[in-house]
């Protein structure tokens, strides 16, 4: 309900404050309004207007049709009806190839797609585990996908319905633009349109470049949090949570860019953060699938989670697909399979998506690894060694990240680095002006709120929060300390620590794969300030890590060594 008008200073009588809400109930009732879509209600050439006054509840496939645009009001909530009262078999908002949505919120104000069921005025009502209650948002366009013809039916739709094409043919449009997405989340959908058939949360097809989408959240879906079935669009600031399957999906051609995503896997049922294909029909078509991904934060349900899911790996590249990450943190997965970290499709014949790595189309560069059901150690969570040389190769390294806060994956989880942990510096520069140039690596800035904070299901249900407390992890006078100089050395470098309390103390040095090349302290220590001095004399250059296990602390730094 909209907050009644204020008249401050104004001296009325009783009696006019009640014939003035009297005359105002007419508004009030307005306010309230549910109003039901069918797809019957939003025609070709037409321009519709939804807005936050209003609760949009849809009645089964809803198709924006070629020609229409759809603008949304920021704070508009919208329902889909888990069995519709026409033939369909759930409830999801399509934009047609040629159709245009302008969803267009804000931080203090998203749109809200979820299920006719979710009291949004009730937190406690519908739980991350309430999944497949409606069907989703998909979005239809000309761009370019690589299956022979050049145009698809679009999963989770009935294959006959010539409004569910997307891919441009023979005459494709990368530059396509379907509208704006912004702060915009969509939450506990998914339904089945038949058995193992459901649909994504956010499903792309044929999406080109000139459709703008950022600070888009996907939660408790039964199927992908977010599907690309070709297409160039990009997009930055992503949540994909809790969902059943995989947190991001992509094949057929996917070149798209994107930087600050986040993925986060459930204990109950979760796939792989991230399944990668290439082709349909044929599998080796081109387009080939090699979009560039910076600064994503996959975290998996925890190593001491049941494993689940249909996942061995927590990213697999397969059918001929390739794809570039650089400055992502991959961490905390167990798997229904194994638990590794990752496998690259590597066939005895034709192309495949070790073909993809070896021409450079598929990059894994400068990003952290750490903590995998199957081990942690490289030669264990990465067990194809052509992918263990390229992660050595690539400035790849295996070390805890120190995200502030990951103890449980439901609740109070803070997923930023610690400000002077091994992932809150170090970050290269992608080389495009898409991409923000930052220091850190993952999705989160260290020294800044979360960008998740308000507008997500995340948030609101108290699953990713800001964990104040933690962020004066910058040592000060009583504090641990460590720290090393000088950095770059060669070959000898000076570290230093500071320790509070009296107790056992350990320094570890690690390499960049995380295998230990040194242990310099192990041993009772007083109070105090002290120096240890390593020589690397035979090391190669290269990254390494020295560590500080003291009491309940457990600190990490970066050092350079330069021959």
């Amino acid at each position: 309900m909209q907050n009644l008008p204020h008249f401050k200073g104004l001296k009325v009588k009783a009696w006019f404050l009640i014939g003035l809400l009297i005359l105002m109930m007419p508004l009030i009732l307005l306010a309230q309004t549910t109003i039901v879509i069918t797809d019957e209600d939003i025609q070709a050439n037409q321009k519709v207007y939804w807005t936050s006054n209003n609760i949009y509840v849809l009645d089964g496939l809803v198709f924006v049709e070629e020609g229409a645009e759809l603008h949304i009001e920021a704070g508009t909530v919208i329902k889909g009806k888990s069995n519709p009262t026409n033939n369909d078999n759930t409830s999801a908002l399509i934009i047609a190839q040629g159709a245009k949505i302008f969803a267009e919120g804000t931080a203090n104000a998203p749109i809200i797609f979820t299920a006719e069921s979710d009291d949004l005025n009730d937190q406690t009502d519908l739980s991350i585990s309430d999944r497949g209650l409606w069907g989703g948002l998909i979005i239809l366009g000309k761009a370019a996908i690589n299956t022979s013809s050049g145009v698809g039916q679009i999963e989770g739709i009935d294959p006959n319905e010539p409004r569910a094409a997307y891919g441009g043919g023979s005459n494709p449009d990368d530059g396509d633009s379907s509208g704006v997405l912004r702060y915009v989340s969509i939450r506990h959908g998914g339904s089945e349109i038949a058995p193992g058939d459901e649909i994504n949360g956010l499903t792309l097809g044929a999406v080109g470049s000139g459709t703008m989408i950022e600070y888009v959240e996907v939660i408790s879906n039964l199927d992908d949090g977010v599907e690309w079935f070709g297409g160039t669009v990009n997009i930055k600031y992503l949540v994909s949570a809790f969902n059943a399957d995989d947190g991001v999906d992509y094949d057929e051609g996917f070149r798209g860019k994107g930087q600050f995503w986040f993925v986060l896997q459930g204990e109950d049922f979760a796939g792989r953060c991230a399944e990668q294909d290439g082709g349909t029909t044929p599998e080796d078509g081109q387009p080939y699938s090699i979009p560039v991904i910076s600064n994503a934060t996959y975290l998996g349900p925890g190593v001491e989670a049941f494993p689940q899911g249909d996942g061995g790996e927590q990213l697999i590249f397969r059918d001929n697909a390739g794809g570039k990450y650089y400055n992502s943190i991959f961490t905390e997965y167990n798997g229904g399979q194994g638990g590794i970290a990752i496998r690259v499709e590597d066939l005895t014949s034709g192309e495949d998506s070790r073909s993809r790595l070896e021409s450079g189309d598929l990059v894994l560069s400068n990003n952290i690894w750490w903590n995998f059901g199957a081990g942690n150690t490289l030669d264990l969570f990465a067990p194809q060694e052509f992918v263990r040389t390229h992660l050595t190769n690539n400035n790849n390294q295996v070390v805890d990240p120190q995200l502030t806060n990951i103890s449980s994956c439901n609740a109070d989880i803070d997923p930023r680095p610690k400000p002077n942990g091994p992932a809150a510096s170090g970050a290269v520069d992608v080389n495009d002006d898409f991409f923000e140039n930052v220091d850190y690596y993952g999705a989160f800035d260290p020294n800044k709120p979360l960008w998740t904070d308000g507008w997500t299901a995340v948030s609101q249900y108290g699953t990713v929060t800001d964990i104040e407390e933690e962020l004066t992890y910058q040592p000060v006078t009583n504090y641990y300390i460590i720290k090393n100089y000088p950095n770059p050395f060669n070959p000898t470098t000076t570290i230093e620590c500071n320790l509070p309390v009296s107790g056992k103390v350990k320094i570890e040095i690690y390499n960049a794969v995380g295998q230990k090349v040194a242990t310099l302290l192990d041993a009772y220590q007083s109070a105090g300030t002290y120096k240890t001095v390593w020589t690397a004399k035979n090391m190669p250059s290269g990254i390494y890590f020295y560590k500080l296990t003291a009491k309940d602390q457990v600190l990490t730094n970066k050092m350079i060594l330069l021959k």
